[in-house]
């Protein structure tokens, strides 16, 4: 509660609740809450959870040169980390289970890190292809609005930073040892003598992490892995959609999805609140949705998106006796 990143979130979170409430009709967004088919949830779930167990497959397979790892013991590692990543600041999750990754199978958090920052740069392509796939669609819904051009601006901004961070893990990932001359060229130069050995150490086990990407086919499966990932995702938006009393194509669906999950990156309070919300409320309006409706439908989206792995990884979690500790943050 006292790091700056809390609060920052907090705030910004704070501020885009605003942005949702300001304007909104109570009476009717209740309404839509209590008369939800909420029987929809359990397809949707159960869609969700595949995705999971998508990405602990495609974990599986960044970390195959580092260590054959099966699925099923990587998917409570994930649960782990999304449990983390929705009730600690800061993505805290994505630290947290490469460090029960290390304390369960020995892989090196620098390895394990480098992974998984490999998925957040496929999953960013992946988002912004969904939005890039749709922005045409949504430009005639709504091509008196700017939100359009708005949307636009973001998405080639957004490209142009994830293709970088592609390019340059690509170019670390083939050139390996190219890139330690240059790491350790520029550790000796910008850190104290007494930690190059141990920076040194980090940056090769991270580089390690990133040996799946030598191989254009393992390129390939990644980038189809996570294209399905978030293909089976907007399959719970479809099936929560029909809880409520209004439709839009898979392909709005799709572009919501992309959009809120880009805003997620931004800071924010733990769980996403507001950052997650606001952005798809504004894309369903787009659409013509009206506001009690989509506000209904994104808070009963967002609830079930944070219940059920949030759960199942404080289960597995406690499964395992680990507790977030100072212990468990010091690990290696």
């Amino acid at each position: 509660m006292k790091k700056w990143q809390f609060w920052l979130g907090l705030f910004i979170s704070l501020f885009f609740v605003y942005i949702v409430v300001r304007g909104l009709d109570w009476s009717a967004f209740w309404d839509t809450v209590k008369t939800a088919r909420y029987g929809w949830l359990i397809p949707g779930v159960g869609v969700y959870m595949i995705a999971v167990w998508a990405r602990a497959w495609r974990w599986h397979y960044l970390l195959r040169p580092v260590k054959q790892i099966p699925t099923n013991k990587m998917f409570p590692v994930v649960c782990i980390g999304y449990m983390g990543n929705n009730i600690y600041p800061a993505r805290a999750g994505e630290v947290l289970r490469a460090v029960v990754l290390k304390r369960k199978q020995d892989v090196p958090v620098s390895a394990s890190l480098a992974t998984i920052i490999v998925e957040r740069i496929f999953d960013g392509v992946v988002m912004l292809a969904f939005v890039f796939l749709n922005l045409p669609e949504l430009a005639r819904v709504n091509s008196d609005s700017g939100f359009v051009s708005d949307i636009q601006s973001l998405t080639v901004w957004g490209a142009a930073a994830f293709a970088g961070a592609l390019i340059v893990f690509l170019l670390a990932a083939m050139f390996p040892q190219v890139t330690a001359r240059v790491g350790l060229w520029s550790i000796e130069r910008l850190t104290p003598k007494r930690l190059h050995e141990r920076i040194v150490g980090v940056m090769n086990k991270f580089l390690d992490g990133l040996a799946s990407l030598r191989s254009p086919f393992n390129v390939l499966m990644i980038f189809l892995t996570s294209a399905v990932i978030w293909l089976l995702e907007t399959g719970k938006y479809w099936f929560v959609m029909h809880a409520f009393d209004f439709n839009v194509s898979f392909f709005a669906l799709m572009l919501m999805n992309g959009i809120v999950n880009l805003a997620t990156t931004i800071p924010s309070a733990p769980g996403y609140v507001g950052t997650f919300d606001t952005p798809g409320i504004a894309v369903l309006q787009a659409y013509g949705v009206e506001q009690a409706m989509a506000t209904g439908y994104t808070l009963v989206l967002h609830v079930a998106l944070w219940v059920v792995p949030t759960v199942l990884g404080a289960y597995f979690l406690a499964r395992e006796g680990i507790k977030w500790s100072d212990e468990l943050r010091g690990e290696k």
